[in-house]
């Protein structure tokens, strides 16, 4: 049994070869406090944020891509791959994707907890690579690919040539620190208090990183949060705008602007006009925060796309992996 994972700061998607993707649920556990074994996992767990009682807590077991809790990882992956691949599975294989800037004790604990879940062989792959290839761009060719993935805890920046990175940036900003910067803006403009999922939902509903064309009533929108206010701690209401959210938002877009800017810098010249003639591409869940290719693309001169399946890519790049998991051995051993 060979299985892709997708081990996300914000969500884990797995893939069983010869079936696909298989599983899509929030990276979250909720744990007793004294119990040996969690309450709930993924999308059960997710719900539960800033509603348990104290003596649950629900916890993100990967913090910026990595495992920050080795116990809540190992108790996720193990749990997942039981709901996707029920009953036996013999001689479990995975490849997992990580950031490009994890350093080797974050590798070996990744292993380690895979190992600890079931695995009998484990393969890193780095989220750069594999969502370039999920994407669709000619990886394996001599021309160079630029490839810029937003997920929740990482961005990372990677120009690929004949089946590797040429240079990279992995930056620590993604989806959860766009969240955090809409907290972080309502406590300060507005002495009030939100919680993550109501950032996120703040987010999604009128965010951007740039204005939108061609839809101008999306300047006219306004989100009501409700919250708790900063002083006197009563319930309190306020009425977000669309700029608003966008200068709230600004600090985090910049970093990721400043890290292509870098990754470009530090680029080949004969491989930066490939990327100046084909274009950079999008992926992961950031790519979907409208306005943000048009901003890119404005601060650097060079077309931005947006991949087909941005949310996916990096799954469907692991599972390309997978189902050619003998090939990838040999590689890893020639190397």
């Amino acid at each position: 049994m060979d299985i892709g994972i997708d081990l996300g700061t914000a969500n884990t998607l797995l893939y069983v070869r010869g079936q696909g993707i298989v599983l899509n649920e929030p990276s979250v556990v909720a744990v007793k406090e004294g119990a040996r074994h969690a309450l709930a996992v993924g999308t059960e767990a997710k719900e539960t944020i800033g509603r348990t009682p104290g003596s649950i807590t629900a916890i993100r077991p990967l913090k910026d891509g990595v495992i920050s809790d080795f116990e809540a990882a190992e108790e996720m992956i193990r749990h997942f791959v039981r709901k996707a691949v029920p009953g036996r599975r013999p001689r479990t294989r995975m490849v997992i994707c990580v950031p490009s800037g994890v350093t080797q004790v974050e590798r070996r604990a990744i292993v380690h907890a895979a190992q600890r879940a079931g695995a009998r062989a484990v393969h890193l792959v780095e989220e750069p690579m594999a969502a370039a290839i999920g994407a669709g761009l000619p990886v394996a060719e001599p021309r160079g690919s630029m490839i810029v993935d937003i997920g929740g805890g990482t961005t990372e920046v990677a120009v690929i040539s004949l089946g590797g990175i040429v240079t990279s940036q992995s930056l620590r900003v993604g989806g959860h620190r766009l969240d955090t910067a809409i907290t972080d803006y309502v406590r300060r403009e507005h002495a009030l208090l939100i919680g993550e999922r109501t950032a996120e939902d703040v987010k999604v509903a009128i965010g951007s990183a740039w204005p939108v064309p061609g839809e101008e009533d999306f300047e006219e929108r306004t989100f009501t949060v409700r919250g708790r206010e900063k002083v006197g701690g009563l319930p309190k209401t306020v009425e977000l705008t669309v700029a608003e959210v966008r200068a709230a938002l600004d600090e985090p877009v910049e970093a990721i602007i400043a890290a292509v800017r870098v990754t470009l810098e530090e680029c080949p010249p004969e491989l930066s006009g490939d990327v100046m003639e084909h274009g950079i591409v999008l992926t992961g869940g950031g790519a979907l925060l409208p306005a943000l290719d048009l901003r890119l693309a404005s601060a650097t001169g060079i077309p931005v796309f947006v991949a087909d399946d941005p949310l996916d890519s990096v799954a469907l790049g692991c599972g390309k992996c997978v189902e050619d998991f003998d090939g990838l051995e040999r590689g890893m051993s020639a190397a």
